[in-house]
């Protein structure tokens, strides 16, 4: 008897796990023994990616055939990758069925084709108890949820361009969702949702992306226990943002082209880690608690954010300014800066960490550099990094190396 023979059923189970499920089915050839082992998987993943017509074809007739005989009690996990519209949707429904029915933990579905009529998930879907992980991508899924809808156990929520039926499908899921800590919401640029709203008490982790030409009105967020927020809005059209207060929030990542985002940026004075791409002036806001800020270079007046955000940030510990996406790299000559008339708190008590990228050398930019290493009496390293040639590196260095240090061990490194 061969060793592999030898192994308990458990054991060779383990054994599958490891390797992806086509080849796992694939040992159903080897003996008698192996034919029906691969049924009982408790993690499973399929995927249409770069298959014929006739791969797909088979392998829709093999879920048809396998999913509703499948033994494992308890699915941990189903992955479904459908590339193509081949698949009917009354099969998708049925394997999706067949999930709920050995009580899955986690689903991630993505179906990535545009038809006229998107699939409606099955209503069990969404009563489905022991379900803690769902993930739903792809134009190809309609969000229709029922009156009906309960789900205890829902920790993770990621929406990646699906479409809401109306616009209170949403807020009617998130609503059902007791527990839910992470919510990843990407619009699809062809779903009609207008009024967005994310009201979850218990959410921890919020990833919000809208479209540069989605047609909404506007989105409120109510989610006072958020600790970490990612908002990427590009949207062209005027539209409102009422934010609650984030008591709680650690970290946000900014992207917006909105003009009035002043209830988005009230929401979060209590951040420690702030990294942001704006044109909005920081007027009468304090950030009594931010250590870390990233402020992006694009922006025509990011010298005046700059002066107003250290203003207002009395134990900032490390300042970085770049270029937030390779998109944005459209360098903005700096015409507005002033000497704040007072030197920022933070510059006298806390920063000690200073690094812009896509440094120039520029007047306007080495103003600005100059007054930092000026005025920080605790700064411990300068980095600045540079790609453009038209000031030499070496006349770069020596410029700020030759300008005068608040702090005496602050170190001035140049890439």
């Amino acid at each position: 008897m061969d060793r592999i023979s030898g192994l308990s059923d458990e054991l060779l189970l383990k054994i599958l796990m490891l390797v992806p499920t086509k080849v796992a089915v694939s040992t159903s050839i080897l003996s008698k023994r192996w034919e029906y082992l691969w049924m009982w998987l408790p993690r499973l993943k399929y995927d249409s990616r770069n298959c014929s017509e006739p791969e797909c074809e088979r392998l829709q007739s093999f879920l048809d055939r396998n999913l509703p005989l499948h033994r494992a009690p308890v699915i941990e996990s189903f992955s479904l990758g459908l590339f193509t519209s081949r698949f009917k949707p009354e099969s998708v429904n049925m394997w999706l069925l067949n999930a709920v029915y050995h009580k899955v933990r986690e689903l991630d579905i993505y179906y990535e084709f545009h038809p006229a009529n998107p699939n409606i998930l099955p209503s069990n879907l969404f009563t489905c108890n022991s379900l803690v992980i769902l993930k739903l991508e792809g134009g190809g899924i309609l969000l229709d949820v029922p009156r009906m809808v309960s789900l205890p156990s829902l920790k993770s929520l990621k929406l990646q361009i699906a479409r809401f039926f109306n616009d209170q499908t949403l807020q009617r899921l998130l609503s059902s969702c007791p527990i839910l800590e992470d919510l990843v919401l990407n619009l699809d640029e062809e779903d009609t949702t207008q009024k967005l709203t994310v009201a979850v008490p218990s959410l921890q982790n919020l990833s919000l992306f809208i479209p540069y030409d989605h047609e909404i009105d506007g989105f409120v967020i109510k989610t006072p226990a958020l600790k970490y927020f990612i908002l990427k809005d590009n949207n062209y059209r005027a539209h409102y943002c009422l934010v609650e207060h984030m008591p709680n929030l650690i970290e946000a990542h900014f992207d917006v082209v909105l003009s009035d985002i002043k209830s988005l940026i009230g929401s979060i004075t209590s951040v420690k880690r702030l990294s942001i791409c704006s044109e909005t002036i920081f007027d009468d806001f304090v950030f009594d608690q931010l250590e870390h800020l990233k402020l992006c270079l694009c922006k025509e007046h990011f010298s005046n954010q700059l002066s107003r955000l250290l203003k207002a940030s009395s134990k900032l510990k490390t300042l970085h300014l770049f270029f937030m996406n390779s998109d944005h790299y459209l360098q903005q000559e700096i015409h507005d800066w002033n000497e704040p008339s007072t030197v920022p708190e933070c510059m006298l008590s806390s920063l000690q960490s200073l690094s812009w990228s896509e440094y120039t050398g520029e007047p306007q930019e080495r103003e600005v550099v100059v007054y930092i290493l000026k005025h920080a009496l605790h700064l411990k390293t300068a980095t600045i990094k540079s790609n453009d040639l038209e000031v030499p590196k070496f006349e770069m260095l020596k410029e700020l190396a030759l300008s005068p240090r608040a702090s005496a061990i602050c170190q001035l490194m140049f890439d």
